[in-house]
């Protein structure tokens, strides 16, 4: 992915989810900005994007805020995780296996990178998809507050990698 990708991406998003979970350009350029590595689309042979996928490192003991600016902004010794963010899917693109290959290039990436955990939210019941790669629901505990800001069906989900 690559910035000038982003008018694309949000097209997709706004086909994907409801009002509710829309993020803004500068949000998703600052994850796309602080791992570049690990932030892929895919074309569909009409050239029109198929997919998106955002995922970064991100503390073990936090969650990004949805709609949020990031920024790197925690010490060395941090323990990290990869954060998978957001994955869409357009209508032309389902079916396909897109999302699947996405999820693994972008692995692949965060294992390069020395990641050996991941977490996400699942919203609008995707739960059952990410069940299917290993994960698994993780009690929200102190991230309750900022869960709720994924909507009433997010789940706090994590796996080794």
């Amino acid at each position: 992915m690559a910035a000038f990708d982003l008018p694309a991406v949000l097209a997709v998003q706004s086909q994907c989810y409801g009002d509710a979970l829309l993020e803004s350009s500068e949000a998703l350029a600052s994850r796309l900005t602080l791992s570049p590595e690990t932030c892929w689309i895919a074309a569909l042979p009409d050239g029109s994007l198929a997919a998106y996928l955002f995922t970064h490192a991100w503390p073990e003991d936090a969650l990004p805020p949805l709609d949020g600016v990031l920024a790197r902004g925690w010490a060395d010794d941090t323990a990290l995780t990869w954060f998978v963010h957001d994955m869409a899917v357009a209508p032309g693109g389902r079916g396909t296996g897109i999302a699947q290959r996405l999820y693994a290039a972008s692995r692949d990436a965060a294992l390069a990178a020395g990641l050996r955990s991941s977490r996400l939210i699942a919203v609008q019941s995707a739960s059952a998809w990410w069940r299917r790669l290993g994960y698994a629901p993780i009690v929200a505990g102190k991230h309750a507050e900022k869960l709720a800001d994924y909507g009433d069906d997010a789940v706090l989900m994590g796996c080794r990698l």
